[in-house]
């Protein structure tokens, strides 16, 4: 008899992985590619479907080959897709291909779009959606895409996790803590906010059915597939940083779990929902109040940018692979947790979630990579404490830390983190959003369907014939 395995997709900002564990929660094989962004206008930054596409296939049959090479023969029983939020296409009701591409998370673009909705819209949005108003959120790139002349109505939005469970076969769904990235989910209702609906000329068909993290969307079909996941059941496990944390067992118990890749976020579980004023003040501090991958909690998200500021610092010192962030992570271990120049020598700026561009004034000789890296790091320990103070507001302080996501192995992140950061613990696993996805993938099979498979391409991404470049760069 068979011990099924399972697979978790991660679509992360910087790499998307593909990992396949065995009912024990033994990683068997894992594989990783570039996030295929493109510059866009306006310093923005997007994706075209094709060549996400690309990615994908590409992962699914490195993670074929390496199963192959280690003699594992048996074939993968459910796949789960978790990811980014914010980002997503928008695709006809009753077709596969995209009208546009995805923008990311991470763009700048939209302020006009935002300042322009209506004051009642805007007056009431922290509270009926548990998001501070901004260009990050999916509606602020709808409502650019609108004003750039694409049509919305009789179109659906899908955030990447969920495009992706679909192009693999399974049904269109719209998965709750994705959901609430969006801008469109009232928080009390748990349903589309009709007003902001109207606003955008769409209907309720707009999002497609809202459902659980971990409901089975049906067999993977999609005829590309190679045969060892073929016909495994399809799921979405929900926002990445959410997964993390629910794999990495954080709970309900007044403890942190710092997510730290491309975005560094900081989740705080609650078993009790937060009134309406509460979710305010909260979204003041751009501290996000959403729905949680688990049934029945919620969740305080507050979100900095430090990774991207360090990805950024990494590039211009000249840093593309591990081997070179490991040797800064030496050099930077090397220094005073304050640096060894003067306080004032290095200023840094942009990791607030409202920023995002990396901003430095250096008013001293002799600043190293390893000092530009290690002030990166104090400026996101000053923004963190800061939204650590607005949470201590409104609940019991934490007592502890998990600190996981593509940077935690670093010693020097571990190091600064730990200076305002109650009793902090790193992560061991690797590829923590990856694993969480593939264990919801485990559970899933226990209230799957017995349904056999039935192939059809009708849902699946367009294809691309050629790869497209991407420098190498640490993984997120």
């Amino acid at each position: 008899m068979t011990r099924p395995l399972t697979a978790g997709l991660d679509l992360g900002s910087t790499n998307i992985k593909l990992l396949v564990i065995d009912p024990d929660g033994r990683e068997l094989v894992v594989a990783q590619q570039a996030c295929p962004w493109r510059p866009a206008p306006g310093n923005g930054t997007e994706m075209d479907a094709p060549a996400l596409a690309h990615t994908v296939r590409t992962l699914f049959e490195q993670a074929t080959a390496q199963l192959s090479a280690g003699g594992l023969t048996e074939p993968v029983e459910a796949i789960a897709v978790s990811g980014m939020g914010e980002s997503g296409f928008l695709a006809p009701t009753a077709a596969a291909v995209p009208v546009a591409p995805a923008i990311a998370w991470f763009d700048p673009r939209g302020d006009a779009q935002v300042a322009a909705m209506p004051a009642a819209l805007r007056a009431e949005f922290a509270a009926r959606t548990g998001l501070p108003l901004g260009v990050q959120l999916s509606v602020a790139k709808l409502l650019l895409l609108r004003d750039s002349g694409t049509e919305l109505r009789g179109r659906q939005w899908l955030n990447l996790p969920e495009y992706v469970a679909a192009a693999l076969g399974g049904r269109r769904a719209a998965e709750y803590s994705l959901a609430s990235r969006t801008g469109l989910l009232d928080q009390d209702t748990g349903r589309a906010w009709p007003q902001l609906l109207a606003h955008l000329g769409v209907d309720d068909d707009f999002l497609p059915p809202l459902v659980a993290a971990g409901t089975d969307l049906g067999p993977a079909t999609a005829g590309w597939l190679p045969d060892v996941f073929r016909g495994a059941r399809i799921t979405v496990a929900g926002h990445d940083h959410l997964v993390a944390a629910s794999a990495g067992g954080a709970r309900a118990d007044g403890r942190y779990y710092d997510s730290f890749g491309t975005a560094e976020v900081l989740v705080r579980i609650l078993d009790e929902p937060l009134d309406a004023a509460a979710r305010t003040r909260l979204t003041d501090y751009l501290i996000n109040y959403v729905r949680h991958v688990e049934p029945g909690q919620y969740v305080l998200v507050a979100g900095i940018k430090t990774g991207l500021l360090m990805r950024r610092v990494l590039q211009v010192a000249g840093i593309f692979d591990r081997s070179g962030r490991d040797r800064l992570d030496e050099q930077v271990l090397a220094l005073p947790v304050g640096g060894a120049l003067p306080p004032d020598a290095i200023t840094v700026h942009g990791a607030r979630n409202d920023d995002g561009v990396l901003s430095m004034r250096i008013r001293s000789d002799g600043v190293s990579p390893a000092e530009l890296f290690a002030a990166v790091l104090r400026h996101g320990n000053a923004e963190l404490a800061r939204l650590i103070e607005v949470m201590d507001r409104e609940l019991p302080p934490a007592r502890a830390t998990v600190l996981a996501g593509g940077w935690a192995s670093m010693r020097s992140v571990q190091r600064a983190r730990a200076e305002v950061l109650p009793d902090l613990t790193a992560s061991t696993r690797a590829q923590d959003t990856a694993y969480g996805a593939a264990v919801v993938a485990r559970r899933l099979l226990s209230t799957a369907s017995s349904a056999p498979p039935v192939r059809s391409t009708s849902q699946e991404m367009p294809q691309c014939h050629s790869p497209r470049s991407s420098s190498a760069r640490p993984p997120d």
